[in-house]
């Protein structure tokens, strides 16, 4: 995924209220941005830190301006999540996702039950496979950590998951780690030890665990290669 057009660098002041974040530019002007991350932002938050940021036409928006991304020492941390299934949907369409080839259809956002949604559908012949994904900012230690904040939702998506697998469908939930200082990936049991289990407990059913990733610039967000994973708890 390449950005329409160049993004902005500043500094970070603060991160606050969940979706909002205060940034100096270089002319040393402060700026109110949108941060459409509703995860805790763990080790991508830090005041001072470089980011990036995108400016939105819409002269609807309060906030026009929307933080990108995040550096951290010399890695960049992809943090505006709404862009985290558009960039795994166009890894799809490419082929570079080994596992998840050879499909004919590719659907966004489907309904599969009452209240419940998943991120993609891909579809060949009467064979479907159901796509949650999650973006992944958290790592410590080298090992990429989700989630980074408890998530009753992201227990949901996996039960579903789950509940798709015995009506005979397969699976996958997808961890996009956009950052390039992780080599391996595993459930933060510390954080979310509810999440944790059931990604054990849900994978034992069939759910197919992939973590891939990607290579964050300024210019562009790819997907660039798996990332073992381990659920010991």
């Amino acid at each position: 995924m390449r950005f329409p057009a160049k993004l902005e660098q500043a500094t970070l002041l603060r991160r606050y209220k969940r979706f909002l974040a205060d940034v100096r530019l270089p002319d040393a002007r402060e700026l109110t941005i949108h941060c459409p991350n509703t995860g805790s932002m763990r080790s991508c938050s830090e005041p001072g830190s470089p980011v990036c940021f995108s400016t939105s036409d819409n002269p609807k928006r309060k906030y026009p301006h929307t933080l990108e991304m995040v550096r951290s020492g010399n890695t960049w941390i992809g943090v505006n999540t709404s862009r985290t299934n558009t960039i795994v949907a166009e890894a799809l369409a490419d082929g570079k996702i080994q596992e998840l080839q050879n499909f004919e259809v590719m659907k966004r956002e489907v309904k599969t039950s009452k209240g419940s949604r998943l991120d993609i559908l891909l579809c060949s012949g009467e064979k479907k496979t159901y796509i949650e994904v999650k973006n992944c900012s958290l790592v410590e230690n080298g090992c990429a950590l989700f989630p980074d904040a408890v998530t009753a939702r992201g227990t949901k998506h996996l039960n579903e998951l789950a509940r798709l697998v015995k009506r005979g469908h397969s699976a996958v939930i997808f961890f996009l780690i956009q950052r390039g200082d992780a080599d391996r990936f595993a459930p933060a049991a510390g954080i979310d030890p509810l999440y944790a289990g059931t990604l054990c407990s849900v994978h034992g059913q069939g759910v197919k665990i992939l973590a891939y990733q990607a290579d964050v610039q300024p210019e562009s967000i790819e997907i660039v290669k798996r990332l073992p994973v381990t659920l010991e708890q």
